[in-house]
């Protein structure tokens, strides 16, 4: 190929999203072979990864996506180091689609493989660290399946929230946005009491004995006044029994009873940093 002409260089960038400087000169090594200039923009990200390898990537964006009868949803968190980078049009472009992507697998691993503009969705990774300069990795991975499921994500792209409700009554995607804002704000531990794990519910209890050792109670009555407290741990805790933020007289529970015969049944909540 002769000479490298500017629609050369803007394919190759439209193509990888590497600057336009970088495109020219890949495509000057090449001469003007694209598969090869690919490579080497690729090897470039494998250089840029393997230098920024223990650099901290907690930035970035967290994205929820459902599919388009409601019925699966998938949250990723696509990470970097700067806040700089995490507020990029394109780097949340990418999130959005690696997100798009997640819909179709149970793990990160299974991701990680997936076609992405005919590279791996890894390879993609490697390529756009590269570009980028920073390090930048796929972080969360989850999925929720229900009868009906919505998501909700935070101003940012900081705090992402799938909910899942037991059918899909009449407003169904109001009920499960509601659902899924108040995981984000209130951070609970567990849908309900089932869903917390042993550990923390002895780690509660060793507190509130504690605590309760330190104000004087006979040792005899700590185990009955640990299990109350047990208790306002769960309502305060657990997504069901909180109390709904936008009518602090009803629980999130008794809120979804107000839509019809309808029941949470699970959520998955990212939050970065």
């Amino acid at each position: 190929m002769g000479k490298i002409t500017a629609a050369d260089v803007k394919k190759l960038r439209d193509q990888t999203g590497a600057g336009m400087m970088d495109c020219k000169k890949a495509l000057t090594e090449t001469d003007g072979d694209f598969e090869k200039a690919i490579e080497i923009l690729r090897k470039k990200g494998q250089k840029v990864a393997a230098k920024r390898a223990d650099r901290d990537s907690s930035e970035g964006a967290a994205i929820a996506i459902v599919n388009e009868d409601n019925t699966r949803g998938a949250i990723i968190s696509l990470n970097c180091e700067t806040d700089f980078v995490a507020k990029n049009e394109d780097f949340i472009k990418l999130a959005k689609g690696f997100a798009e992507k997640a819909l179709q697998v149970n793990s990160k691993a299974e991701l990680l493989k997936l076609d992405y503009d005919n590279i791996s969705v890894e390879e993609k990774l490697l390529e756009q660290t590269g570009v980028i300069g920073e390090k930048i990795e796929i972080g969360a991975f989850e999925t929720l399946e229900a009868p009906f499921v919505g998501s909700y994500i935070h101003a940012g792209n900081k705090i992402a929230v799938l909910s899942g409700l037991s059918s899909a009554v009449d407003n169904a995607a109001d009920l499960a946005k509601d659902v899924a804002m108040q995981a984000a704000a209130m951070n609970p531990v567990a849908l309900n009491e089932d869903g917390v794990d042993q550990a923390t519910i002895d780690k509660e209890i060793e507190i509130a004995k504690d605590n309760l050792r330190q104000e004087g109670k006979p040792e005899a009555m700590l185990d009955k006044i640990a299990q109350g407290k047990l208790r306002r741990f769960f309502k305060d805790n657990t997504l069901v029994n909180q109390m709904f933020i936008k009518d602090n007289k009803t629980s999130v529970a008794q809120y979804a009873k107000s839509f019809g015969d309808v029941e949470i049944v699970g959520f998955k909540r990212v939050a970065l940093g």
